[in-house]
C-alpha cells in the first residue's frame, strides 16, 4: 500500500492512526444521544481510514492526516445516516422547529426570536425549549440534505470530479461560503456559541460558563442555531437550483 510515507502494512496504518479515529469518534459522540455506540463509530472510522489510504495521492498537496481526518469523519456520518439512529419522534420535533423557523424568516425577513417560534408552533416558551433539548444531537448538517438524493459517500459528493482533492473541495465549495453567510446571519449569542463550539473546541459546560447559562441552555441554543442553519442552506440550495 503506497503513501507519501512509503509502503506500510495495513496493521501498522491502523495502529498508527487508531488514536486519531477514536478522537474523531469521541468528538462526534459529544453531539449524539447516548444510544449511539462508540465502537460503531470507531469501526466506521477505521474503514474510512483504509479508504483514505487507498485514495490518497501525494500530488493532492494535502497532508495525509488532514485528508484522512475528513474521510474518517465522512465515513462516520454515513454510518449514522444508515443507522437512522434518531427516533421518529425526535426527527419529527426537529422538522417542526425547522418548518416554523422557515415560515417566520420568510414572514419577518429576519431570524425569529424564541418566543416568536414558540408562538408560531402554538406551544409555551418552556415547551419549545424542551423540544430544543430533545432535538439536540439529531440535527447534524448533512451535505446530502441539500444536494440531491444519490447514495454516493459523503466526501465523494463534495466534488463532481472524483480525482480532485476532496479536502480542497470541502474548503472551496460554494457550500462553505453559504454556510459562512448563514452563520453570520445568526443572532449574536448563537453565533458566539457556534464559534466557541466549533472553532475553539469548548464543551457545553465551558460554553455555559462563558455565556453565563446552564449546560442544558447551551444545548437548546445549539439546537436552535442548527435549525436556522439548515433552513438557510435549504433556501440557498433551492435558489441556486432555480438560477
Amino acid at each position: 500500500m503506497y503513501t507519501a510515507r512509503g509502503t506500510v502494512q495495513t496493521s501498522d496504518l491502523l495502529a498508527q492512526y487508531a488514536p486519531l479515529v477514536r478522537r474523531l469518534a469521541l468528538q462526534l459522540m459529544a453531539k449524539l444521544p447516548a444510544s449511539v455506540e462508540l465502537d460503531d463509530l470507531v469501526q466506521a472510522g477505521m474503514l474510512g481510514l483504509l479508504d483514505a489510504e487507498s485514495r490518497y495521492q501525494e500530488t493532492q498537496g494535502a497532508q495525509f492526516e488532514t485528508y484522512a481526518s475528513q474521510r474518517i469523519r465522512g465515513a462516520m456520518l454515513d454510518e449514522l445516516r444508515e443507522m437512522d439512529w434518531a427516533s421518529r419522534g425526535v426527527r419529527k420535533i426537529a422538522r417542526q422547529i425547522e418548518q416554523s423557523v422557515q415560515r417566520l424568516q420568510q414572514r419577518l425577513g429576519r431570524s425569529p426570536a424564541e418566543s416568536e417560534i414558540a408562538a408560531d408552533m402554538q406551544v409555551s416558551l418552556e415547551a419549545y425549549q424542551q423540544m430544543l433539548q430533545e432535538a439536540h444531537g439529531c440535527q447534524l448538517v448533512y451535505y446530502e440534505d441539500f444536494e440531491g438524493d444519490d447514495e454516493e459517500p459523503f466526501l465523494d459528493r463534495l466534488s463532481a470530479d472524483h480525482h480532485a482533492d476532496p479536502l480542497a473541495a470541502l474548503l472551496d465549495d460554494d457550500l462553505r461560503h453559504v454556510l459562512s453567510d448563514a452563520i453570520e446571519r445568526l443572532p449574536e449569542r448563537e453565533k458566539l456559541l457556534m464559534s466557541l463550539y466549533y472553532e475553539q473546541g469548548l464543551n457545553l459546560r465551558e460554553i455555559g460558563a462563558v455565556l453565563e447559562v446552564s449546560e442544558s441552555r447551551v444545548c437548546q441554543l445549539h439546537s436552535q442555531a442548527i435549525s436556522r442553519l439548515r433552513v438557510r442552506l435549504r433556501e440557498q440550495a433551492w435558489t441556486t437550483s432555480k438560477q
